[in-house]
C-alpha cells in the first residue's frame, strides 16, 4: 500500500470500520452489564457509584483491540456516543449523554496526537474515555432534586430513595472519581499487556 493510501486510510471510517466497532461496542455493553451485576451484588450500598470504576477495569482489552484494529479518529468517539444514546433512551438523565459524548471525543483527540500508535497516548485517552461511563451517577451529586423526582415518579418510596443517596456526598465523589482513574490506569494497562503481541504487528509502541 503506497504512503498516500495510508494515510487515506488513517482519517476516514469505512463500513467495514463501522461494522467493527459496532461489535466492540457490543462487546463493551456485555462487559458494562457484567460489571452492573457484579457492583449490585459485591459492593451493596456503593455499586451504583464504584459502577463506572469496576467496568473501567474490566473493559480495558475490548478498548485497546478496538484502537489497534481499527486506529481512526471517530471509532472510539462513535463507541462513547453509542453508549450515551442507549443510557439516555434507557431513561438516563441528559447528563449522561453529555458525558457521552465529551470524554470520548477527547479521548478519540489524545489518542489521534499519537496517531494510535502511542501506548502512553492510548492509556490516557482509555481513562478520560472510563469517565464518559460516569454520566448516569453524575446526577446523584449535581440534580439530586431532579434524580429524586425521577424515582418518585416511578414509584419508589422514600426508604428506597434514602438508600440510594445514603453514601451520596462530597467525599464519595472524589473518591468514585480517583477509583475511576486507578482502575482505569489498571485496566488500560493490563488490556495493553494482553495485546501486546497484537499491538507490536500494528506498530503501536
Amino acid at each position: 500500500m503506497t504512503q498516500q493510501g495510508m494515510s487515506t486510510k488513517s482519517r476516514h471510517l469505512i463500513i467495514p470500520d463501522l461494522i467493527t466497532i459496532g461489535v466492540f461496542t457490543a462487546l463493551y455493553f456485555v462487559l458494562v452489564a457484567v460489571a452492573t451485576l457484579f457492583s449490585s451484588v459485591a459492593l451493596m450500598g456503593f455499586g451504583m457509584i464504584l459502577l463506572p470504576a469496576v467496568a473501567a477495569l474490566i473493559c480495558g482489552c475490548v478498548y485497546m483491540l478496538l484502537v489497534a484494529k481499527v486506529g481512526k479518529f471517530g471509532a472510539i468517539s462513535v463507541m462513547g456516543i453509542v453508549v450515551g444514546l442507549f443510557l439516555f433512551v434507557s431513561g438516563h438523565f441528559i447528563l449522561s449523554l453529555a458525558a457521552s459524548i465529551v470524554f470520548p471525543v477527547i479521548a478519540d483527540a489524545i489518542a489521534r496526537a499519537g496517531d494510535y500508535r502511542s501506548k502512553t497516548g492510548i492509556l490516557a485517552s482509555y481513562v478520560v474515555f472510563c469517565y464518559g461511563l460516569t454520566g448516569p451517577i453524575l446526577p446523584l451529586w449535581f440534580m439530586k432534586d431532579a434524580y429524586v423526582a425521577s424515582l418518585q415518579a416511578r414509584g419508589k418510596d422514600s426508604s428506597y430513595i434514602d438508600g440510594v443517596f445514603a453514601h451520596v456526598n462530597t467525599g464519595t465523589f472524589f473518591i468514585a472519581m480517583i477509583v475511576v482513574l486507578v482502575c482505569a490506569l489498571l485496566g488500560g494497562w493490563f488490556g495493553q499487556r494482553m495485546l501486546k503481541k497484537h499491538f507490536a504487528k500494528t506498530g503501536i509502541i
